[in-house]
């Protein structure tokens, strides 16, 4: 058994094609497709549904799969290991990113590339908390950034990073006829923009509003905060937003933050990696930068 036939059969498990899993490997479709009937014959058990295009894994290819995957993770790893004792952590470190969180990941990663100068981190964030769960859990990344609660987090380390709070930013001339303090009834008059439902900062909101007997009705809904903040610059809008996205994206000329209580609406973002050992060097390298510097934006 090569790493090779292995690294060729997870590929094709991903694309769900023959053909982009040979171009996600760099060699030829007829050279992949051999290269997964060798594995068949030398494990005897069939592990590719074929017809005239791949129809998907059989039962002891999906299970055989997994095995693939820890395989080649462990693989890797051993990798690291080593030229991390000869030369220091090389290698890419795979890190999946909430979009809550990706105007402060950069408080992470940047002091860890600073310690780590030989290290490239590959960072996607467009991924939901369990989705980034289910993608360590096949190997896929080596860390991620998310939302811990609500999510299954069995079998991984999590590092609380910091507390996200939710504030009010709006207009100063809109503000200027409301009363003071502002209650979330007095917020939730004024014309709002918010992040679409089913959002994890949209969700949060509700929740915590519904507690209270209200609810918020935006006239504006977007998938983008900095949407919504160009929406708020223009002075006729308020919205509602996490307090770290403040820390990169600063408010507009003219605009204000307001910190709401009764109910305060916030969250805890962490770091998660795979608890399995040894695991990932990159991943406890990571979790060594968190706990040794802390994250406090806003």
């Amino acid at each position: 058994m090569l790493f090779r036939q292995l690294e060729y059969f997870v590929a094709l498990a991903r694309e769900k094609h023959f053909a982009r899993a040979a171009a996600a490997c760099y060699v030829s479709q007829p050279a992949l497709s051999e290269a997964i009937r060798k594995l068949e014959n030398e494990l005897k058990v069939p592990l590719v549904r074929r017809g005239q295009n791949f129809e998907g894994l059989t039962p002891e290819g999906e299970r055989l799969v997994l095995w693939a995957r820890r395989i080649l993770a462990d693989h890797d790893a051993l990798i690291h290991e080593v030229a991390a004792l000869q030369t220091g952590l090389t290698g890419e470190l795979r890190l999946g990113v909430v979009p809550g969180a990706s105007s402060t990941v950069a408080l992470l990663t940047d002091p860890f590339c600073l310690e780590h100068p030989l290290v490239r981190v590959q960072l996607e964030s467009s991924l939901r908390s369990a989705g980034i769960v289910e993608r360590i859990g096949r190997f896929e990344l080596d860390a991620g950034i998310i939302y811990p609660d609500g999510v299954d987090t069995a079998g991984l380390t999590v590092t609380p990073l910091y507390e996200e709070r939710q504030v009010l930013i709006a207009g100063a001339e809109l503000l200027a006829s409301q009363p003071n303090p502002l209650t979330w009834a007095d917020a939730l008059e004024l014309p709002l923009c918010l992040l679409n439902t089913g959002m994890r900062g949209r969700q949060l909101l509700d929740d915590a509003l519904a507690a209270h007997g209200l609810a918020a009705r935006p006239r504006l809904e977007a998938d983008s905060v900095v949407s919504l903040l160009a929406h708020v610059s223009g002075g006729r809008w308020a919205s509602i937003v996490p307090q770290t996205w403040l820390h990169t994206l600063r408010p507009p000329d003219g605009v204000r933050m307001v910190p709401m209580a009764d109910p305060q609406v916030t969250a805890t973002v962490a770091l998660v990696t795979s608890a399995a050992e040894p695991g990932s060097v990159l991943a406890r390298a990571l979790v060594a930068t968190a706990q040794r510097i802390p994250i406090s934006p806003g």
